[in-house]
């Protein structure tokens, strides 16, 4: 049985989209076991993931963040005796974890960190979507369409937190995430309010998602409009959330995980850019989706993971994306 390794403890966004590698890697080699480095935040994507067979959580930023923690992980993976090692994260960590770990092939993209220590670097093509780059370190046939969905059993919850959600009687659920961990990232309050009012006078029932990082945001919005709005954030866990969404005609978001997580779900989402782009490869790509982004000027992008503030104090990426054009937008890929 050839045992593979999948490097991957980056944010959950990172995670999800890492996911068709390890399905085309499976469907590769049958007969495998694949086993995913993750952090604990993202572990529980592969843990739900039915081509994962193992997955090792590593607290690189809690309980193992020592030295000695990071060494005892490398002598745990080396005796586990991998065949091959395949890491899309890019760090110097993950380089030097793939070198020690004695693997027959160690595969990793040039940029990464100690690349030349790699027994196989692939070129990082900035122009392809992320998930398309990390294909390419398994070999694949672009012949065939890369635009694999990740697959996670989302279905094994626990549905009494749905019970509120299942009593809305006569209204199409439409899931709103306004948060992101970088602010530059986030699209106005003032706009997403004005956007989740017009979607109630549509009849839209509205479902705010998020972490526990977007609780504060996400109950800010929901005070203010009342009582045709729930906000689900930093109450539901990843897969519950992923759940909420398959029951919602559509998704509008910020350029940050719920994305992602809407590929999982297969729903239509809109993801609004503000300080970054389309073009780093994060976009949504199944085909019921789209994007937004107010592009005329000079400031941007920023930053490919964008900031804590707007660098010159204007933030004109969100303020002159106006909700009108957003709504517009919204309509064209819900009457698709």
């Amino acid at each position: 049985m050839k045992k593979i390794l999948v490097i991957q403890t980056a944010f959950l966004g990172d995670a999800i989209l890492t996911l068709p590698l390890v399905q085309f890697l499976k469907e590769k080699y049958v007969d495998s076991k694949i086993c995913v480095l993750a952090i604990p935040s993202t572990s529980v994507v592969f843990e739900y993931s039915p081509f994962v067979d193992d997955v090792i959580v590593y607290d690189k930023k809690g309980s193992e963040k020592s030295i000695l923690s990071y060494i005892k992980l490398i002598m745990k993976i080396r005796k586990e005796n991998f065949d091959e090692v395949y890491s899309p994260h890019r760090s110097v960590r993950s380089t030097i974890i793939s070198f020690f770990s004695r693997a027959n092939l160690t595969v990793g993209f040039d940029i990464s960190d100690l690349s030349f220590l790699y027994k196989k670097k692939v070129k990082y093509e900035k122009s392809d979507h992320e998930v398309k780059r990390n294909l390419s370190l398994a070999e694949f046939n672009f012949d065939n369409d890369w635009h694999i969905l990740p697959i996670v059993n989302s279905s094994k919850v626990d549905n009494e937190k749905f019970q509120e959600i299942e009593k809305i009687d006569g209204k199409k659920l439409i899931a709103v995430a306004p948060g992101s961990v970088w602010k530059t990232k986030v699209y106005p309050k003032e706009y997403f309010i004005k956007i989740i009012e017009q979607l109630i006078q549509q009849d839209f029932f509205v479902v705010l998602i998020g972490g526990k990082e977007d609780q504060n945001l996400c109950e800010e919005i929901e005070k203010e409009i009342g009582n045709k709005i729930i906000s689900t954030a930093g109450k539901f866990s990843i897969l519950e959330s992923i759940e909420v969404l398959k029951k919602c005609s559509a998704l509008i978001c910020n350029d940050s995980a719920p994305t992602h997580m809407a590929m999982i779900a297969d729903i239509p989402v809109l993801t609004i850019y503000c300080s970054t782009i389309p073009d780093f490869g994060f976009y949504p790509y199944n085909k019921k989706s789209s994007f937004i982004s107010f592009d005329e000027l000079s400031c941007k992008p920023c930053g490919i993971h964008g900031k804590k503030e707007c660098p010159i104090k204007t933030f004109d990426c969100g303020y002159k994306l106006l909700p009108e054009k957003v709504l517009s937008k919204l309509q064209e890929i819900i009457s698709v």
